[in-house]
């Protein structure tokens, strides 16, 4: 994986060209830059370390530790320290090379690489879109908790509320209590029934009325994203300071706590003891590669958006070493965190680490933890600092999530919104808002379960599997080489480019082949989702896909000549150098 050194190239320009003056009427305006190098770091690790790594990342670790015939949670982990080094951490640095380079978002900067793929771009939009319908309302269930926690005592705490049935079960505390299958936690029925209203809904079919507090609680979130994104990387690169930072600190205190819990021990136990020979499932593999694609973010364009107001010569090949690393290990931090949880419980029950949660996903962050949290000495500080994490991580992730939209579609329509960011930003925001309401219904968990499944789900990996292979076969691994090393003085290694060229590419195109042949029945709170909601999920993961054989199609109609030279025209970069554009805030180069 070393680099290695090369005398300073002679055909690229060691700095970005003067800007060139635009069309007649139009005012080329300059480029923002970040204003300090932690700001950008800070932006990808607040991106990349989200709520996947507190949820998605432990609760497929404990999907896949469930049951007696299903690999053991430390299984996991080894395929997924696989797809990190030869297919997620290749990926991430190629993202940041390719933003830096063309210093432009997902939608032009295809113009330069392989015109024919620009769909791509398209496609990369309306994946951010429906992740936002549903990833927001994931940070309003956690803001609704968050000033729950706010009373004297936490409302998940006892059964002794109007939301509560006869099945609640409170166990904290007490002996000799006995737990069935059809006992309740508090913290469960105050999740299904209190915060989601879920008894209200009949499942897809009718999915009842909105829930105003949770409306009001999304409106906030969205109004904090607005006037963090509406002046560009300038504000969001201030708020990062502390949503990417004030996560880590918690971590650590949940930390101490979970392992100082009785019981603690069958937790970790249960995360790191392998069955090895449960490495033989697909289905492990799968759920590994889906994660650290979901978790580093490669092909979301948020990589291409966020490095593209880099300075030329940062060094980005380091940044994503970084990046990418304190996202893994933010991952196994929060599995311990979790886990040590998970075994106090089964201990506190009398059960198997594996029968502690019903429902893996959102149910381990807002009942796993809300258990826990009501059990520790200060439990309403504990509350309030661990849903104000929450907040902030999902809050990290959303600036990352839009700004990639935003940069993408403002470079490519500058003469439209050249000066009117703050509007842009504004309309994006009232569409994701708008798009956002079913999942605010009282059956909207089961919205967000589809569209978390369909969404972004099989149809980002194969946008990240095109993509690749855009770059690596058409563009050409060795004109990107030079691109690499007109920014860093060095060429990428081997390594890297094995990883490009093949390694990455066959093991994208496994799991994307896995995932359409296996496809287990979706259910969410014992409900069995209808065969046409899976129909309507499919239409949905392929509503971003299509843009991209629709764009080839549209570029090969209108480009003129025989289908030889169309073909040859549309898979020809247009320009092959960074694109001359003037620069606000030199940065000084960062080596």
């Amino acid at each position: 994986m070393a680099e290695q050194p090369c005398p300073e190239p002679t055909s690229a320009p060691r700095h970005p060209p003067a800007p060139r003056p635009g069309p007649p009427g139009l005012q080329t305006l300059p480029r923002d830059k970040w204003s300090k190098k932690m700001d950008f770091l800070l932006s990808v690790v607040g991106f990349a370390v989200d709520l996947g790594n507190v949820w998605r990342f432990p609760y497929i670790c404990y999907q896949n530790g469930g049951g007696k015939d299903a690999p053991r949670a430390g299984a996991f982990l080894i395929p997924y320290t696989l797809m990190a080094v030869f297919g997620g951490v290749p990926l991430f640095y190629m993202e940041l090379a390719l933003g830096q380079f063309h210093g432009m978002g997902a939608i032009p900067i295809w113009k330069h690489i392989c015109p024919i793929f620009k769909g791509i771009g398209f496609a990369i939009c309306i994946i951010a879109l429906y992740v936002s319908f549903y990833y927001n309302t994931i940070i309003a269930w956690a803001l609704y908790y968050f000033y729950s926690s706010l009373s004297g005592t936490l409302p998940w705490a006892s059964c002794d509320n109007p939301w509560n049935t006869p099945h609640c079960t409170n166990y904290l505390g007490k002996s000799n209590v006995t737990w069935t299958n059809s006992s309740r936690s508090p913290a469960e029925e105050f999740y299904t029934r209190k915060v989601l209203e879920i008894q209200k809904s009949g499942g897809l079919y009718d999915v009842g009325g909105i829930h105003w507090e949770l409306l009001l609680c999304l409106f906030f979130i969205f109004a904090i994203v607005y006037f963090s994104l509406w002046k560009g990387v300038k504000t969001s690169g201030k708020v990062v300071w502390v949503t990417a930072t004030l996560p880590y600190i918690v971590l650590l205190v949940l930390l101490v706590r979970g392992a100082t819990l009785p019981g603690a021990w069958r937790g970790v136990v249960f995360y790191l003891r392998p069955d090895w020979s449960k490495l033989l499932s697909t289905a492990v593999w799968v759920d590994a590669a889906a994660q650290i694609f979901f978790s580093l973010g490669p092909g979301f364009g948020v990589l291409l958006a966020l490095a593209s107001y880099n300075h030329f010569h940062n060094n980005c090949y380091r940044d994503a070493l970084v990046t990418s690393a304190v996202n893994c290990l933010t991952s196994f931090l929060s599995g311990f965190v979790i886990f040590t949880v998970l075994g106090y419980m089964a201990e506190m029950r009398d059960v198997e680490v594996e029968d502690v949660a019903r429902d893996k996903g959102p149910s381990l962050l807002f009942i796993t933890y809300p258990e826990a949290i009501a059990n520790m000495v200060g439990s309403t500080f504990f509350a309030i600092v661990f849903f104000l994490m929450m907040i902030t991580l999902g809050l990290d992730s959303t600036f990352g999530g839009l700004e990639a939209v935003i940069t993408a579609v403002m470079d490519e329509y500058p003469q439209v919104l050249a000066g009117r960011r703050e509007l842009f930003v504004l309309g994006l925001i009232a569409v994701c808002f708008l798009g956002s309401l079913s999942t605010l219904t009282h059956g909207g968990a089961y919205v967000v379960k589809l569209l978390e499944e369909f969404g972004a789900g099989c149809s980002i990996l194969a946008v990240v599997l095109l993509e690749t292979i855009a770059v690596s076969w058409f563009y050409g691994i060795q004109r990107f080489s030079h691109d690499v090393k007109a920014m860093l003085g060095f060429t990428p290694g081997m390594f890297w480019k094995v990883c490009w060229v093949a390694v990455s590419p066959a093991l994208l195109a496994f799991i994307v082949l896995s995932s359409l042949l296996d496809q287990p029945p979706l259910t969410l709170f014992d409900h069995q989702y209808p065969g046409w909601s899976i129909s309507v999920g499919y239409l949905i993961g392929a509503s971003s896909f299509i843009c991209i054989p629709f764009y080839m199609v549209y570029k090969l109609v209108w480009t003129p000549g025989s289908l030889k030279q169309r073909l040859a025209i549309c898979i020809r970069p247009e320009k092959t150098t960074r694109e001359p554009r003037a620069e606000a805030v030199p940065m000084s180069p960062v080596l």
